[in-house]
Protein backbone atom coordinates (compact mmCIF):
# COMPACT_ATOMS: atom_id res chain seq x y z
CA UNK A 1 0.00 0.00 0.00
CA UNK A 2 1.23 3.49 -0.80
CA UNK A 3 2.35 5.71 2.08
CA UNK A 4 -0.08 8.28 0.66
CA UNK A 5 -3.64 7.01 1.20
CA UNK A 6 -4.91 9.33 -1.55
CA UNK A 7 -2.72 7.66 -4.17
CA UNK A 8 -5.62 5.42 -5.19
CA UNK A 9 -7.51 8.48 -6.46
CA UNK A 10 -5.07 8.94 -9.35
CA UNK A 11 -3.72 5.42 -9.79
CA UNK A 12 -3.89 4.24 -13.43
CA UNK A 13 -6.30 1.42 -14.19
CA UNK A 14 -7.41 -0.35 -17.38
CA UNK A 15 -10.06 1.36 -19.45
CA UNK A 16 -13.61 0.04 -19.00
CA UNK A 17 -14.89 -2.46 -21.52
CA UNK A 18 -17.66 -0.09 -22.54
CA UNK A 19 -19.23 3.18 -21.43
CA UNK A 20 -22.99 3.37 -21.78
CA UNK A 21 -25.51 6.18 -21.33
CA UNK A 22 -28.57 5.95 -19.09
CA UNK A 23 -29.71 9.49 -19.94
CA UNK A 24 -29.07 12.36 -22.34
CA UNK A 25 -26.66 14.44 -20.22
CA UNK A 26 -22.91 13.75 -20.73
CA UNK A 27 -22.60 12.74 -17.08
CA UNK A 28 -25.54 10.34 -17.18
CA UNK A 29 -23.25 7.46 -18.08
CA UNK A 30 -21.60 4.41 -16.53
CA UNK A 31 -18.35 2.57 -17.17
CA UNK A 32 -18.95 -1.17 -17.46
CA UNK A 33 -16.40 -3.87 -16.70
CA UNK A 34 -16.90 -7.46 -17.77
CA UNK A 35 -16.26 -10.13 -15.12
CA UNK A 36 -13.16 -12.27 -15.61
CA UNK A 37 -12.31 -15.72 -14.33
CA UNK A 38 -14.12 -19.04 -14.42
CA UNK A 39 -16.35 -18.73 -11.36
CA UNK A 40 -20.14 -18.63 -11.24
CA UNK A 41 -22.04 -15.79 -12.82
CA UNK A 42 -22.52 -13.01 -10.27
CA UNK A 43 -25.00 -10.21 -9.77
CA UNK A 44 -24.18 -6.73 -11.01
CA UNK A 45 -22.25 -4.47 -8.64
CA UNK A 46 -22.96 -0.75 -9.09
CA UNK A 47 -20.21 1.48 -7.72
CA UNK A 48 -21.30 4.95 -6.58
CA UNK A 49 -18.25 7.16 -6.17
CA UNK A 50 -17.68 9.82 -3.55
CA UNK A 51 -16.03 13.22 -3.59
CA UNK A 52 -18.58 15.17 -1.53
CA UNK A 53 -20.86 15.40 -4.58
CA UNK A 54 -18.48 17.92 -6.21
CA UNK A 55 -17.77 18.17 -9.93
CA UNK A 56 -13.99 17.86 -9.52
CA UNK A 57 -14.38 14.23 -8.40
CA UNK A 58 -15.71 11.74 -10.93
CA UNK A 59 -16.08 7.99 -11.34
CA UNK A 60 -12.54 7.49 -12.62
CA UNK A 61 -11.03 7.39 -9.14
CA UNK A 62 -12.94 4.17 -8.44
CA UNK A 63 -11.43 2.42 -11.48
CA UNK A 64 -8.88 0.42 -9.41
CA UNK A 65 -11.70 -0.85 -7.18
CA UNK A 66 -13.93 -1.67 -10.14
CA UNK A 67 -11.10 -3.48 -11.95
CA UNK A 68 -10.40 -5.56 -8.85
CA UNK A 69 -14.06 -6.49 -8.47
CA UNK A 70 -14.28 -7.55 -12.12
CA UNK A 71 -11.23 -9.72 -11.48
CA UNK A 72 -13.20 -11.42 -8.70
CA UNK A 73 -15.95 -12.31 -11.15
CA UNK A 74 -18.38 -9.46 -10.66
CA UNK A 75 -19.87 -7.49 -13.54
CA UNK A 76 -19.33 -3.87 -12.48
CA UNK A 77 -20.92 -0.56 -13.43
CA UNK A 78 -19.32 2.67 -12.23
CA UNK A 79 -22.24 5.06 -12.35
CA UNK A 80 -21.64 8.75 -12.99
CA UNK A 81 -24.04 11.51 -12.02
CA UNK A 82 -24.32 15.29 -12.21
CA UNK A 83 -22.53 16.95 -9.33
CA UNK A 84 -22.42 20.32 -7.60
CA UNK A 85 -20.56 22.96 -9.55
CA UNK A 86 -22.00 21.91 -12.92
CA UNK A 87 -25.39 22.43 -14.61
CA UNK A 88 -28.06 20.17 -13.18
CA UNK A 89 -25.94 19.04 -10.23
CA UNK A 90 -27.05 19.25 -6.63
CA UNK A 91 -30.72 19.18 -5.72
CA UNK A 92 -32.52 17.39 -7.25
CA UNK A 93 -30.43 16.33 -10.25
CA UNK A 94 -27.75 14.42 -8.35
CA UNK A 95 -30.42 12.34 -6.62
CA UNK A 96 -32.55 11.66 -9.67
CA UNK A 97 -29.50 10.67 -11.71
CA UNK A 98 -28.52 8.02 -9.18
CA UNK A 99 -32.06 6.64 -8.99
CA UNK A 100 -32.27 6.45 -12.77
CA UNK A 101 -28.84 4.88 -13.09
CA UNK A 102 -29.53 2.24 -10.45
CA UNK A 103 -32.85 1.44 -12.12
CA UNK A 104 -31.53 1.21 -15.67
CA UNK A 105 -28.05 -0.27 -15.29
CA UNK A 106 -29.06 -3.88 -14.60
CA UNK A 107 -30.82 -4.07 -17.96
CA UNK A 108 -28.18 -2.10 -19.82
CA UNK A 109 -25.33 -4.15 -18.40
CA UNK A 110 -27.06 -7.45 -19.17
CA UNK A 111 -27.52 -6.26 -22.76
CA UNK A 112 -23.86 -5.27 -23.00
CA UNK A 113 -22.58 -8.52 -21.44
CA UNK A 114 -24.99 -11.31 -22.49
CA UNK A 115 -24.81 -14.26 -20.13
CA UNK A 116 -22.34 -12.55 -17.79
CA UNK A 117 -24.79 -10.97 -15.33
CA UNK A 118 -26.75 -13.10 -12.87
CA UNK A 119 -30.43 -12.48 -12.34
CA UNK A 120 -31.43 -10.57 -9.26
CA UNK A 121 -31.30 -6.99 -8.04
CA UNK A 122 -27.88 -5.32 -8.11
CA UNK A 123 -25.57 -4.77 -5.18
CA UNK A 124 -24.52 -1.20 -4.47
CA UNK A 125 -21.12 -0.10 -3.22
CA UNK A 126 -21.02 3.56 -2.23
CA UNK A 127 -18.03 5.38 -0.79
CA UNK A 128 -18.26 8.56 1.30
CA UNK A 129 -20.80 10.83 -0.44
CA UNK A 130 -21.49 7.87 -2.69
CA UNK A 131 -22.43 5.96 0.45
CA UNK A 132 -25.15 8.50 1.11
CA UNK A 133 -26.36 8.12 -2.47
CA UNK A 134 -26.34 4.31 -2.26
CA UNK A 135 -28.27 4.30 1.03
CA UNK A 136 -30.72 6.83 -0.45
CA UNK A 137 -31.25 4.67 -3.55
CA UNK A 138 -31.81 1.53 -1.48
CA UNK A 139 -34.33 3.27 0.78
CA UNK A 140 -36.13 4.88 -2.15
CA UNK A 141 -36.11 1.89 -4.51
CA UNK A 142 -36.36 -1.10 -2.17
CA UNK A 143 -37.51 -3.50 -4.90
CA UNK A 144 -34.61 -2.55 -7.17
CA UNK A 145 -31.61 -2.86 -4.81
CA UNK A 146 -30.37 -6.22 -3.57
CA UNK A 147 -27.90 -5.03 -0.93
CA UNK A 148 -25.68 -2.13 0.05
CA UNK A 149 -22.05 -1.94 1.09
CA UNK A 150 -21.62 1.59 2.41
CA UNK A 151 -17.96 2.54 2.81
CA UNK A 152 -17.41 5.46 5.19
CA UNK A 153 -20.80 6.87 4.19
CA UNK A 154 -22.11 10.34 4.88
CA UNK A 155 -25.03 8.68 6.61
CA UNK A 156 -26.43 11.79 8.32
CA UNK A 157 -26.65 14.87 6.11
CA UNK A 158 -27.96 17.12 8.88
CA UNK A 159 -24.97 16.21 11.06
CA UNK A 160 -22.59 16.59 8.12
CA UNK A 161 -23.99 20.08 7.58
CA UNK A 162 -23.51 20.90 11.27
CA UNK A 163 -19.91 19.64 11.13
CA UNK A 164 -19.36 21.55 7.87
CA UNK A 165 -17.76 18.53 6.22
CA UNK A 166 -15.58 19.52 3.26
CA UNK A 167 -16.39 23.19 3.84
CA UNK A 168 -20.01 23.52 2.83
CA UNK A 169 -20.44 20.35 0.78
CA UNK A 170 -23.91 19.53 2.09
CA UNK A 171 -25.16 23.10 1.72
CA UNK A 172 -23.91 23.08 -1.87
CA UNK A 173 -25.73 19.80 -2.51
CA UNK A 174 -29.09 20.72 -0.99
CA UNK A 175 -29.11 24.49 -1.22
CA UNK A 176 -29.04 25.23 2.51
CA UNK A 177 -29.22 23.77 5.99
CA UNK A 178 -31.85 21.59 7.65
CA UNK A 179 -33.85 24.57 8.91
CA UNK A 180 -33.80 26.27 5.49
CA UNK A 181 -34.74 23.33 3.25
CA UNK A 182 -36.09 20.69 5.65
CA UNK A 183 -38.06 18.90 2.93
CA UNK A 184 -34.88 18.18 1.00
CA UNK A 185 -33.17 16.67 4.02
CA UNK A 186 -36.27 14.60 4.73
CA UNK A 187 -36.23 13.30 1.16
CA UNK A 188 -32.61 12.15 0.92
CA UNK A 189 -30.87 12.08 4.31
CA UNK A 190 -30.25 8.39 5.15
CA UNK A 191 -30.81 9.16 8.82
CA UNK A 192 -34.33 10.41 8.03
CA UNK A 193 -35.31 7.72 5.54
CA UNK A 194 -36.65 4.23 6.20
CA UNK A 195 -33.91 1.64 6.49
CA UNK A 196 -33.13 -0.24 3.28
CA UNK A 197 -35.06 -3.52 3.17
CA UNK A 198 -32.07 -5.32 1.72
CA UNK A 199 -29.01 -6.32 3.74
CA UNK A 200 -26.79 -3.34 4.50
CA UNK A 201 -23.18 -3.45 5.65
CA UNK A 202 -21.49 -0.25 6.78
CA UNK A 203 -17.67 -0.21 6.89
CA UNK A 204 -15.73 2.64 8.42
CA UNK A 205 -12.13 3.20 9.42
CA UNK A 206 -11.54 4.45 12.94
CA UNK A 207 -8.80 6.76 11.62
CA UNK A 208 -11.07 8.48 9.08
CA UNK A 209 -10.41 12.23 8.91
CA UNK A 210 -12.97 13.01 6.18
CA UNK A 211 -16.15 11.45 7.58
CA UNK A 212 -16.22 10.71 11.33
CA UNK A 213 -16.71 7.07 12.27
CA UNK A 214 -19.19 8.21 14.93
CA UNK A 215 -21.67 8.91 12.13
CA UNK A 216 -21.69 5.26 11.06
CA UNK A 217 -21.86 4.04 14.65
CA UNK A 218 -24.95 6.14 15.32
CA UNK A 219 -26.59 5.24 12.00
CA UNK A 220 -26.16 1.51 12.51
CA UNK A 221 -27.25 1.70 16.16
CA UNK A 222 -30.46 3.39 15.03
CA UNK A 223 -30.89 0.67 12.41
CA UNK A 224 -30.54 -2.03 15.03
CA UNK A 225 -33.13 -0.29 17.19
CA UNK A 226 -35.50 -0.49 14.22
CA UNK A 227 -34.75 -4.22 13.71
CA UNK A 228 -33.02 -3.58 10.41
CA UNK A 229 -30.69 -6.02 8.61
CA UNK A 230 -27.73 -3.69 9.04
CA UNK A 231 -24.21 -4.37 10.26
CA UNK A 232 -21.20 -2.22 11.18
CA UNK A 233 -17.63 -3.29 10.48
CA UNK A 234 -15.24 -0.83 12.07
CA UNK A 235 -11.60 -1.14 11.02
CA UNK A 236 -9.30 0.18 13.75
CA UNK A 237 -6.26 0.91 11.56
CA UNK A 238 -8.00 2.22 8.42
CA UNK A 239 -8.56 5.78 7.22
CA UNK A 240 -10.93 7.07 4.54
CA UNK A 241 -9.37 5.96 1.26
CA UNK A 242 -8.13 2.48 2.16
CA UNK A 243 -11.70 1.21 1.78
CA UNK A 244 -11.56 1.75 -2.00
CA UNK A 245 -7.93 0.72 -2.47
CA UNK A 246 -7.34 -2.90 -3.59
CA UNK A 247 -3.73 -2.52 -2.38
CA UNK A 248 -4.76 -1.66 1.19
CA UNK A 249 -4.85 -3.96 4.19
CA UNK A 250 -8.59 -3.23 4.40
CA UNK A 251 -9.36 -4.67 0.96
CA UNK A 252 -9.88 -8.32 2.01
CA UNK A 253 -12.45 -7.11 4.53
CA UNK A 254 -14.23 -5.14 1.80
CA UNK A 255 -14.43 -8.24 -0.40
CA UNK A 256 -15.79 -10.38 2.42
CA UNK A 257 -18.39 -7.74 3.23
CA UNK A 258 -19.52 -7.60 -0.41
CA UNK A 259 -19.85 -11.38 -0.54
CA UNK A 260 -21.88 -11.34 2.66
CA UNK A 261 -24.60 -9.31 0.97
CA UNK A 262 -25.77 -12.36 -0.99
CA UNK A 263 -25.62 -14.88 1.86
CA UNK A 264 -28.86 -15.87 3.50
Amino acid sequence: MSSNPRAVLTRPAPDPDVTIAYGSHPDQVADLRRPTGAGPVQRLVIVVHGGFWRAEYDRRHTAPLATALAGLGYPVAQVEYRRTGQPGGGWPGTMTDVLTGVSELPRLTAEAFPGAVAAGPPLLIGHSAGGQLALYAAATLPAVVGGVLALAPVANLAEAYRLDLDTGAVAALLGGGPTEVPDRYAACDPRSLPLPKSRTVVMHGALDQQVPVSMSREFVAAGHAADGDIHLLELPHCEHFGLIDPHSTAWPEVVLALRSLTKT
